[in-house]
């Protein structure tokens, strides 16, 4: 968190827990105004737990929630925010400019239904019944209902889950505009590279528990992994056995190999292969950081239960 900037909603040591299971354990999470912060973690890691805590659908069973400084059941601070979640509970029967119309009113300062069209890439579509929407039009009724107010505070889960590449460009360029605007902006997303073109920050939870927390950088960082790329006749399955090699396969003529250690093994590429071509050598992305992060955090914690 920036050093002066006051979090619009913070979890602090936060616990809950569903009969036996252990939702959250301790989860620290902070988002500041102006910023996009992603919330990453496999299925079951505590994303929603989380999400709920913040909107007061949940409460705690340790530990602080606030939003805006307040509590989250506090009817004021939820003026304050907007959500899109993964399941809407839409009337099928109202028309698109109903529910806009519907939804602007509870606010005193809603943004226009031209701005709401415009942002959400609703054109042609106001006349049109909800319930006779594809899924990827009503996730776009979703985010334009989620921004219609104003919100300083913005929460998406999996938004752009069934969109196409037109639309989700769309929504990236509309949420890159209210982030500059200063709103804050809280994401889950299943598509890590959605996270690594967005995110200011990135918190990776597992198990409840925040196990990596920073800049997409600062993330990428974590793990020393490197991807080479080439165009190659070699065998992938071959080079999947090679020192330093996580993995290796083919995609038609390329070679796409994830590596501990670059500088041996793309040597020994130049001297098995004297056609091979279009080398690149790139650091690890997000998601090959998330990966390695979750997959090494489970296993130290299966270590830790066996040694128990």
């Amino acid at each position: 968190m920036e050093t002066g900037m006051v979090p619009v909603a913070r979890l602090h040591g936060v616990r809950k827990r569903y009969g036996t299971v252990q939702a959250l354990d301790g989860l620290d999470l902070a988002i500041t105004p102006g910023q996009l912060l992603a919330l990453l973690g496999p299925n079951g890691a505590g994303k929603t737990t989380a999400i709920q805590l913040l909107l007061g659908l949940q409460t705690p069973d340790a530990g602080q929630v606030e939003l805006f400084a307040r509590s989250p059941r506090d009817i004021a601070a939820r003026r304050g925010m907007g959500v899109m979640l993964q399941s809407a509970g839409i009337s099928d029967h109202l028309r698109v400019d109903e529910l806009l119309a519907l939804t602007r009113s509870y606010y005193p300062q809603p943004r226009s239904v031209a701005d709401c069209v415009a942002m959400a890439g609703l054109q042609g579509l106001l006349d049109r019944r909800y319930g006779r929407l594809s899924g990827g039009q009503q996730r776009r009724v979703q985010f334009a209902l989620a921004i219609c107010g104003r919100p300083r505070l913005l929460v998406l889960d999996e938004p752009t889950t069934g969109l196409d590449i037109e639309a989700r460009q769309i929504l990236w360029a509309t949420l890159r505009e209210l982030v500059a605007q200063g709103t804050a902006v809280l994401l889950t997303t299943h598509y890590l590279e959605e996270g690594e073109a967005l995110a200011d920050r990135v918190n990776v939870i597992l198990a409840g528990r925040c196990i990596a927390e920073g800049s997409v950088a600062q993330i990428r960082a974590h793990v020393a992994q490197r991807r080479v790329r080439c165009l190659s006749a070699l065998d992938a399955e071959a080079i999947a056995q090679w020192p330093h090699v996580r993995h290796a396969r083919r995609e038609g003529a390329r070679l796409e190999i994830v590596v501990d250690e670059a500088e041996d093994v793309v040597r020994r590429l130049l001297a098995e292969d004297a056609a091979l071509s279009e080398l690149e050598v790139q650091r690890a992305g997000l998601a090959d950081a998330f990966l390695a992060l979750t997959q090494d955090a489970d296993a130290h914690s299966r270590t830790s239960q066996e040694a128990a």
